[in-house]
């Protein structure tokens, strides 16, 4: 992982657009916790929706009033050339200057995907239409997309985004350390020369770290599955067991030259900060 270590550490927290009002209040005070830790920035997750589009911006600017670098992420499914620019140019005239380009989900009752089909369009198009002017970081997938029809189409996809521009990439959250090994060793093999973060997801909760490694194709190895189905409805268990795991993959991810983490909060400050404070991040953070 030689090309990884060319690269300061950056350690990023994923937040998404509330719906209410009360979940607007616990989000601040979940952002206020984790702002404490000093991450390179906040990441906000972006809806395909007009309302839920809104609140991804309405969120975004209030991250940034607050002084922190905030990540929008932007899905070109079910998106037109014309409304991703607008947003673009709304996020750069209030001076942001980081997205995360994705492909994203079709949303619900919606039966055509757009004009665009890949985020490998959505990076070219960025770059077309605004040149150097924004930070582009991209989804990796070191398990593979769902949805791949094999395992080189996969990386054929990543590698085309970043040849189209990206900067850096977050990959989708994992439990086995060795595809994420032999996922930057590919990207070194096929001179993919770009930081690729690992993504962090705390485990909270079984049956919802199931049904979201269900929908994104993440393995759950099956000794960490049998020790959470022991212990049933006991999350106390759960998450005590959930903090050993994810502490020690993430002190072998960093120990082997990984350029950060990017922790899958869900608006959540406790475990993540927990497993903040047991890697002693503190000081180095950046």
């Amino acid at each position: 992982m030689d090309s990884q270590k060319k690269f300061s550490p950056t350690f990023s927290f994923e937040l998404f657009p509330p719906q209410t009002q009360q979940g607007i209040e616990r989000l601040r005070l979940t952002r206020q916790q984790l702002a404490q830790l000093n991450p390179k920035f906040f990441s906000v997750t972006f809806g395909a929706g007009g309302s839920t589009r809104e609140r991804t911006f309405e969120t975004v600017l209030e991250i940034q009033s607050e002084g922190h670098v905030v990540a929008p992420h932007l899905s070109c499914i079910g998106s037109t050339h014309q409304n991703i620019r607008i947003i673009l140019e709304k996020y750069y005239q209030v001076g942001i200057r980081h997205i995360v380009a994705l492909r994203g989900d079709l949303p619900s009752g919606m039966a055509q995907a757009g004009e665009f089909r890949y985020a490998s369009e959505l990076v070219a198009f960025i770059r077309q239409e605004f040149g150097s002017s924004f930070h582009i970081e991209v989804a990796a997938y070191p398990e593979y997309h769902p949805q791949a029809r094999s395992a080189q189409t996969d990386f054929d996809n990543f590698k085309r985004k970043v040849e189209l521009g990206a900067n850096s990439a977050i990959t989708q959250y994992f439990y086995n350390a060795d595809a994420y090994f032999h996922f930057v060793e590919s990207c070194e093999a096929a001179k993919l020369n770009i930081p690729i973060v690992p993504g962090i997801m705390p485990i909270n909760k079984f049956s919802q770290l199931v049904r979201f490694s269900d929908t994104c194709g993440a393995e759950i190895p099956r000794w960490i599955r049998r020790k959470l189905e022991g212990y049933s409805d006991d999350n106390a268990s759960i998450q005590a067991f959930g903090l050993d795991i994810v502490t020690d993959l993430c002190e072998r991810l960093l120990k082997a030259g990984a350029p950060g983490l990017h922790f899958y909060t869900l608006n959540s400050a406790h475990l993540t900060s927990t497993i903040w404070q047991r890697l002693n991040f503190k000081e180095n953070a950046q």
